[in-house]
């Protein structure tokens, strides 16, 4: 017989484990006074992680020692000029073989920060890069609508045929014409 297995168990603990981490440094920062270093850290991890496969392999792949992976996440600190506490937790979330928590390590202190500061992020996906122009008037609007100040964290999907999926925290706003024709497809089924 096969054994049933909660695939979302893995994915709670590694937010835990991001969490613990986050509030640990976020607090350090802020004892400290550097909130400021501590967000330049957070888009040069950000950039790494979207742009290079081979600093994406060395925080998921299992093959690689905890000395492996600690020398080359100081030297990669080192090169990246990440804060010092920034580059110590790094050095530790290796020696603890941690790393892979990485991706939800950024976005927990991004939240964090982001309370702190009153801003909520929005997760925009759009068919093609939204302009200045459209961008600053969406922000507007998302601002009037919650009340916060809304910074945009956007991606483009050209799947999405047209039109925007905004997600601002638990709500989601999909005017893509993607949606459009998924639910009109659906509708079709049904008829016929």
């Amino acid at each position: 017989m096969y054994e049933r297995m909660d695939v979302s168990e893995p994915a709670s603990i590694s937010t835990g484990i991001a969490h613990r981490y986050a509030t640990a440094v976020y607090d350090l920062a802020k004892e400290s006074d550097k909130i400021k270093a501590l967000e330049g850290d957070l888009t040069a991890l950000q950039e790494a992680m979207n742009s290079s496969e081979d600093f994406r392999d060395l925080i998921h792949s299992p093959i690689y020692t905890r000395e492996q992976q600690g020398g080359a996440i100081t030297a990669l600190a080192e090169k990246m000029k990440l804060s010092p506490m920034m580059a110590n937790l790094l050095a530790l979330m290796a020696q603890k073989r941690r790393l892979f928590v990485l991706p939800q390590l950024v976005q927990t202190l991004r939240e964090i920060i982001a309370t702190e500061k009153g801003e909520v992020t929005a997760d925009v996906t759009s068919a093609k890069a939204l302009t200045k122009t459209q961008a600053d008037k969406l922000a507007k609007s998302l601002n009037a609508s919650t009340g916060k100040k809304v910074t945009l964290n956007q991606t483009v999907d050209e799947s999405l045929i047209g039109g925007l999926v905004v997600k601002v925290g638990s709500k989601m706003i999909d005017t893509s014409i993607r949606a459009k024709l998924d639910s009109l497809q659906n509708a079709m089924k049904e008829v016929g």
